[in-house]
C-alpha cells in the first residue's frame, strides 16, 4: 500500500503518489467518455460505479477503513486527487451554484460516494444536483451556509431532516487567495470526556428543536423536539447545528453551552488545497469554516461537495423514481 494514513487523533489523512493520482485522473476520464454526461443522471452514477473499482487500491482500501469505523475525528483527508486545474473556469459566484456537466472534479466525488455508499441530495438545496459547488457570493458574506465568508458554526449537515447525510464529501478546487478559510470539524467522540454526567444526560433528552438551514430557503419550523445525543451511550450519533439548535428547558441550554466549549477546546482547522478531499463522518463529527475575504475576481476559494447515504433504501419513501434526490 502506497499511501500513507495517519490515525491519531486528528484527521486521518491519506496522501496519493503521483502514480496513484495519474490512475485515478484515467478512471474519471473513462466516467467522462461514457456518454453520461449530465452528473445527475443514473446513467452517470452508475457509470461512476463501475469506476469505483478501477480507482487505485492505496485510494479505495482507506475509504474501505474509514466507513466502518471512522476513527476519534471522525475526518478523513485525501490529498494527491486529480481535479483538472489547468481546465478549471473562473469560480462561479452565482448563488446555487452546481456541477451539471460531466468533470474530473466531479467524477471524482460520484465514484468515492459510490464506494462509500450512494451519492444524494436534497431537491430544496441547490435544486438536487449531487456535486454542488460551495463558493462565496456577493452580498451573502454574513449568510450562515455555503455561500458566505463569516465564521461558519459547527453543525451537522441538515441536523434538521430525518434522512441527513451518512457522509459530507468537499473536495478543494481552488483555494482562497489568503490561504486562511479553513474547514474546522469537531466530533463527539473527542468532546465526550469533557463532558461530565449530567451534560450528557441532558443532551440525551429530547429536549432540542432544531429549525432547517437557510440553504433550503428559510428557517421557518423545525423538528420535533429531539436529543443532541442518541444511541450507544460510550459512542453517541450526534444530531445538532449550533446555528439552528434550539434548547427547549434551562438544562438543556446549559449542556448545550457546554458542548459547544468542548468542541471549540477539541476541534480541528485544516486549510483545504487543491485535490484535498476531506470526507466528515456526519453522523458523529461537526464541521464549519473560518471566516475569510473574498475578492470575486474569479479566483476565489471554491470547493464541490457531494452527500452519500450509506442506506439509501431507508429513504425510499422520499425519493421519486428510486433515484438519488429527496423530495
Amino acid at each position: 500500500m502506497t499511501v500513507t494514513l495517519d490515525t491519531g487523533a486528528a484527521a486521518r489523512v491519506a496522501s496519493l503518489t503521483r502514480e496513484e493520482s495519474a490512475e485515478a485522473e484515467a478512471a474519471a476520464r473513462r466516467v467522462l467518455a461514457s456518454g453520461a454526461d449530465r452528473v445527475d443522471s443514473a446513467e452517470w452514477v452508475g457509470a461512476a460505479r463501475a469506476g469505483w473499482p478501477e480507482l487505485p487500491l492505496g485510494l479505495r482500501r482507506p475509504l474501505h477503513t474509514f466507513r466502518r469505523d471512522s476513527g476519534p475525528s471522525g475526518v478523513l483527508l485525501l490529498r494527491g486527487l486529480p481535479v483538472d486545474e489547468a481546465a478549471l473556469p473562473d469560480t462561479p459566484s452565482g448563488a446555487g451554484s452546481v456541477q451539471r456537466a460531466g468533470s474530473v472534479s466531479a467524477a471524482v466525488l460520484t465514484m468515492v460516494a459510490c464506494g462509500l455508499g450512494d451519492p444524494a441530495a436534497f431537491r430544496p438545496e441547490k435544486t438536487g444536483a449531487l456535486v454542488q459547488d460551495v463558493v462565496p457570493v456577493p452580498g451573502k458574506e454574513a449568510f450562515q451556509g455555503n455561500a458566505g465568508s463569516v465564521l461558519l458554526t459547527f453543525h451537522n449537515e441538515n441536523a434538521f431532516h430525518p434522512h441527513r447525510p451518512d457522509f459530507v464529501m468537499l473536495l478543494c478546487l481552488r483555494s482562497d487567495h489568503e490561504k486562511v478559510a479553513a474547514l474546522r470539524t469537531a466530533g463527539i467522540r473527542g468532546a465526550m470526556p469533557l463532558l461530565d454526567e449530567e451534560t450528557r444526560e441532558a443532551l440525551s433528552a429530547p429536549e432540542f428543536v432544531t429549525a432547517p438551514p437557510p440553504s433550503f430557503g428559510g428557517s421557518e419550523g423545525g423538528t420535533a423536539p429531539h436529543p443532541v445525543l442518541s444511541g450507544a451511550p460510550e459512542d453517541p450519533d450526534l444530531r445538532v447545528d449550533f446555528a439552528a439548535t434550539r434548547p427547549v428547558t434551562d438544562r438543556a441550554r446549559r449542556a448545550l453551552d457546554e458542548l459547544g466549549e468542548a468542541f471549540e477546546r477539541t476541534g480541528q482547522s485544516t486549510v483545504l488545497a487543491p485535490g484535498d478531499l476531506a470526507i466528515v463522518d456526519n453522523r458523529v463529527t461537526t464541521h464549519g469554516r473560518s471566516a475569510f475575504r473574498p475578492r470575486y475576481d474569479g479566483r476565489d476559494r471554491w470547493l464541490q461537495r457531494t452527500f452519500v447515504l450509506t442506506d439509501l433504501r431507508r429513504s425510499r419513501g422520499s425519493r421519486a423514481g428510486d433515484g438519488y434526490v429527496l423530495d
